[in-house]
């Protein structure tokens, strides 16, 4: 098979002690995580922190200022296309064969939902003309890591001074919650948070939930703007801490919520549940990507990093905040029985257990909301999707949450004629 890319220059950063940079967000860049890569691989790693767009945004057009980009499934129709990174030799990555059904196949077990969107299995096969796909093949686009099934979470006392369930997608368009709703500003995430709800509260039917048409996204976008001038939105957050911070202050009662978000309310002392929707869950699958330049020694450091994300302790850290890691069998080893038994196995928490800071932020006696690894991972709705109308959704998206639109080279958007035109996202000559 004919590699679609080759390197474009060499990285000059071949002698002495070999210096790794990594661009990604606040979900898996954690300072505590850097510390120990760098320690157990013997280099120098930088992270660079940023929000969702402004990662990709940077991953696109500026491929040459980081060697590993650590990101989602849904992004790499950007990066994959703007030729922003270099396939994934699987003979190179050492745990291939112990990735979880869930990567492989789109489901956890052959009875389980595939949900609908994108599939990580959808985008990690790089094909012999260059697109991506589901048929394996010996290259893969991204390295799976971190995953999780993502809903919103409320204070269980915001309505009438009393405990309300919010059990269902729904409740985030419902009235009882007006001006204190915040939704995910994100329009690959943010936009199923919406749809999800609207379908909940029968206001809206979707052909397909995972690949909306654009008179679809019209109709949806109409219903959040109306929702808007009303007031039932009291903003739209780009990371996790400005979640918490919007939930924290009292001012918002119900949002999207990533489970960083969840662990820095409960640090906070925050009283906060996360919902378990009727509907099912938002699933997201992330990982990390080889940057187009790399070769020679960097390209060697660079594989020794993403084998280092699979051998159990960086799996480990993202437990304590909520994820999952593609490989579970090495997790296990790096958690006590109690943290085991609480976040992959559903059982009650035996003691109280730290977040990846040592902070506890669960008591003895809880029990993980929606279940265990496997119920979790059964009841999936709908996967974080770049949608084939993704260009016209950020268009729309943008005017929805105030932000003024970017020029065309802004990956927000995939390249003009690239989207809307059902045509398979293939590599360009």
């Amino acid at each position: 098979m004919t590699r679609p890319f080759e390197p474009r220059s060499p990285n000059l950063n071949t002698a002495g002690r070999p210096r790794l940079r990594v661009l990604g967000t606040e979900i898996t860049l954690l300072e505590i995580v850097r510390d120990r890569a760098a320690a157990d691989l013997g280099i120098d790693l930088q992270f660079e922190v940023l929000d969702f767009l402004s990662a990709q945004h940077k991953a696109a057009v500026a491929p040459t200022t980081y060697d590993v980009y650590d990101q989602c499934f849904h992004n790499l129709d950007i990066v994959w296309f703007w030729r922003a990174i270099q396939p994934i030799e699987l003979d190179r990555i050492t745990r291939w064969d112990a990735v979880s059904d869930l990567t492989k196949t789109g489901r956890i077990s052959p009875n389980a939902p595939v949900g609908s969107g994108d599939a990580p299995v959808t985008r990690l096969f790089v094909q012999p003309n260059g697109s991506l796909g589901a048929a394996p093949t010996h290259v893969i686009s991204m390295l799976p890591t971190v995953h999780n099934f993502d809903s919103f979470a409320y204070l269980p006392t915001a309505v009438n001074g009393g405990p309300e369930a919010a059990v269902s997608w729904g409740d985030l368009l419902d009235e009882r919650w007006s001006g204190r709703v915040a939704l995910v500003d994100e329009p690959a995430i943010g936009i199923f948070d919406a749809a999800l709800a609207a379908q909940a509260r029968g206001e809206m039917s979707f052909e397909d939930i995972g690949n909306l048409t654009i008179e679809e996204i019209d109709r949806l976008i109409d219903l959040l703007e109306t929702r808007k001038r009303a007031g039932h939105f009291h903003g739209f957050w780009r990371t996790a801490h400005e979640a918490a911070d919007f939930m924290a202050s009292g001012a918002v009662a119900i949002a999207s919520m990533w489970s960083p978000g969840i662990t820095e309310l409960r640090e906070r002392g925050v009283d906060v549940v996360e919902a378990v929707p009727i509907e099912g869950y938002r699933a997201w699958h992330g990982g990390v990507c080889l940057a187009r330049h790399l070769s020679g020694r960097m390209l060697d450091v660079a594989y020794d990093y993403l084998n280092w994300w699979l051998d159990g302790w960086a799996g480990a850290m993202m437990a304590r905040q909520g994820y999952y890691m593609s490989v579970t069998e090495t997790v296990k080893a790096h958690l006590s029985p109690a943290e085991w038994a609480y976040w992959y196995e559903g059982e009650v928490a035996a003691t109280d257990l730290p977040d990846p800071q040592g902070i506890v932020t669960v008591r003895a006696g809880e029990v993980r909301a929606g279940g265990s690894y496997r119920q979790r991972a059964s009841r999936i709705a709908v996967w974080n999707t770049t949608m084939d109308e993704h260009n016209y959704l950020v268009r729309r998206w943008n005017k929805l949450v105030g932000r003024q639109s970017r020029d065309a080279a802004d990956p927000q958007s995939l390249p003009p004629g690239r989207v809307g035109t059902g045509e398979q996202r293939a590599m360009p000559a």
